[in-house]
């Protein structure tokens, strides 16, 4: 598994390289590594602070607001589409607060894509079921202690399967970690812009909750142990004055692959949702595939294994 992966990042042009035993342990000299232990090492990989860049994103628009191509509307959520004349020709939507036109409209509303598609098509005959669910995560951050000192971002194997829920694949001689009712976790081990570490991550099926289950933390905790030895000997109550937890409702998609397209029946409705836990990382180039297909654009991507179409009808 380890080698298709590098294949496939070297094909991609991409640095790679897999790492075994003492080549590793020269990389991570805390992480615990079996004479089967290996790694794909991806030098020049990096990871977004998820407030810093969508901050970063946000200041960046409202350079843009001088020009009236740019603004911002909190707290003022849609209610309708606006329609031209009899035909479903969108031509803007109506707030709660504002009535705002424009050439396309995009629904980019993550776990939430699918409820609010469904209350803007009520009153039509346009039948539409956006399959995005609600996937809950949580991030263990360790705030002002440093109980182990990492040189790279690391996760095991089994993070980067998207299909798998309940059995993952580890770099360790131990069974798959299933936590029961559809609960996974696999260890990710970061350190934030900040220098703070953060631990993870889990994948559950729950609804919209965003309550913080203790149950869930013991296990990151505990699965964190399995690939650094030196956690195995604190308590994870050691640390619970700098400690925070992070939970987010990831959008799900069933086939791994985010729906980027026009709404069949709407051709100027447009959705972006189901990136899962790559929202931010995909961000920008999804917004390029929705402005090649809003201006009519060839682009250079292929749209159609992202279509609404066949996926959502």
């Amino acid at each position: 598994m380890l080698k298709r992966r590098v294949k496939q990042l070297s094909e991609a042009g991409l640095q790679a390289e897999c790492l075994y035993s003492s080549d590793l342990l020269l990389e991570e000299p805390e992480l615990a590594v079996g004479e089967d232990g290996g790694a794909a090492f991806v030098p020049d990989d990096c990871q977004f602070d998820a407030q810093r860049t969508a901050s970063f994103i946000e200041k960046a628009n409202r350079h843009f607001a001088s020009k009236g191509r740019y603004a911002e509307f909190y707290n003022d959520p849609v209610n309708c589409l606006l329609r031209s004349g009899s035909s479903w020709e969108v031509e803007g939507v109506q707030t709660s607060k504002n009535t705002l036109y424009s050439k396309a409209i995009v629904v980019a509303a993550g776990s939430w894509s699918g409820s609010l598609m469904h209350d803007l098509l009520r009153d039509s005959d346009i039948l539409l079921d956006v399959p995005v669910k609600p996937r809950k995560g949580h991030l263990l951050v360790l705030e002002n202690v440093m109980p182990l000192k990492l040189n790279h971002g690391l996760m095991e194997m089994g993070y980067v399967d998207h299909q798998t829920v309940n059995r993952l694949a580890t770099i360790s001689a131990s069974e798959p970690h299933d936590c029961g009712q559809d609960l996974s976790v696999s260890m990710t081990a970061t350190l934030d812009a900040m220098g703070n570490l953060v631990l993870g991550s889990s994948r559950q099926f729950v609804g919209f909750s965003s309550e913080v289950d203790e149950s869930t933390i013991n296990h990151i905790w505990t699965r964190a142990g399995e690939f650094f030895p030196k956690l195995r000997d604190l308590p994870l109550s050691h640390f619970s004055k700098g400690r925070k937890v992070r939970i987010g409702l990831r959008p799900y998609m069933f086939d791994g692959k985010p729906i980027i397209g026009s709404v069949p029946g709407l051709p100027n409705v447009f959705l972006a949702t189901g990136h899962e836990g790559e929202g931010l990382t995909l961000a920008l180039g999804t917004a390029e595939m929705v402005a090649d297909m809003v201006l009519g654009n060839p682009g250079t991507i292929d749209h159609a294994p992202f279509a609404v179409h066949g996926r959502c009808c």
